[in-house]
């Protein structure tokens, strides 16, 4: 089996180092296995994404000599492809509509005294969830705006027990109500990062999904799609993230410097790639699999 990884960013803003270290993971994998590294922009946000910041990306990747192999893939073109694996959970009753506003939800939380918790932030109470299909109906044909939600519960009875493998954490058992009822379709878009990036990946043939720690519990909920659509699972390495002065992750709305300005200092590609080789080991624990 040929391997095949991806680097996944979103036309958002331009690279920082967070991005050099999971470009470099997924390059080295697949190079080293003789294998190919693929370009997807996740470009579904809406208005925050821009032209400019495709050609940013793909000259920074050139600049750190992170070729990719074939056309970069853009979500944006794919939208009926994500429409169609809606469709079908849909059809077995695996997703509802959402009409709460993020108020809404937040209100429900004060009502329940304690929010249900997923591992970083609240989880959705489950307001809509309780709607009858008739009382969701008549919503949607008065026009009011929804996503559409997973029903995690009654689509991990209906996939049975499950598993997923990471070269670093090894297997690791799905719970399917770590996140809870994650959207799949936002309101403003027929798709969302859950169900886009599973269908991606298996559109794609990705036999290694290489990502930061902190898309792990993520990774639950992608198996499970991945099981109720009939997709095939990769392997998984979630590798540790980069972290500013402060201990926190490198972010956007961070303002953590961009491979651009750092360029601009006078770095050169080979210092920048230097900066993560807090990845070496991960790159070689995933080569020895």
């Amino acid at each position: 089996m040929q391997v095949r990884t991806r680097f996944a960013p979103s036309p958002t803003g331009r690279l920082h180092l967070g991005h050099v270290l999971a470009a470099r993971v997924a390059h080295s994998l697949a190079r080293r296995e003789g294998g190919n590294f693929l370009l997807r922009h996740e470009d579904i946000d809406g208005p925050r994404v821009r032209e400019e910041f495709y050609h940013g990306i793909e000259e920074d990747l050139r600049w750190l000599e992170l070729e990719w192999d074939g056309e970069p893939l853009r979500q944006t073109a794919r939208i009926t492809a994500y429409d169609a694996a809606l469709q079908s959970l849909h059809d077995r009753g695996l997703v509802y509509p959402c009409f709460c506003t993020r108020r809404e939800i937040q209100e429900e939380w004060a009502r329940m005294g304690a929010a249900p918790q997923g591992p970083d932030a609240p989880a959705y109470p489950g307001t809509c969830r309780k709607l009858t299909a008739e009382q969701a109906e008549e919503k949607i044909a008065a026009g009011a705006a929804h996503a559409w939600r997973f029903h995690a519960h009654m689509a991990g009875e209906l996939a049975g027990p499950l598993t997923f493998y990471d070269l670093r954490f090894g297997e690791i058992p799905v719970n399917p109500d770590l996140l809870g009822d994650v959207v799949l379709a936002r309101k403003d878009i027929g798709t969302a990062y859950h169900l886009a990036v599973v269908v991606d990946d298996a559109f794609q043939e990705i036999t290694h999904v290489t990502r930061g720690e902190d898309l792990l519990p993520s990774t639950h909920v992608h198996r499970l799609l991945q099981a109720l659509l009939g997709l095939p699972a990769p392997a998984y390495l979630h590798h540790p993230l980069m972290l500013d002065e402060h201990g926190q992750r490198l972010a956007k709305r961070n303002d953590a410097l961009s491979v651009a300005a750092l360029r601009d200092l006078g770095f050169t590609p080979h210092e920048l790639i230097g900066r993560t080789d807090q990845s070496k080991w991960e790159i070689e624990t995933a080569n020895g699999h």
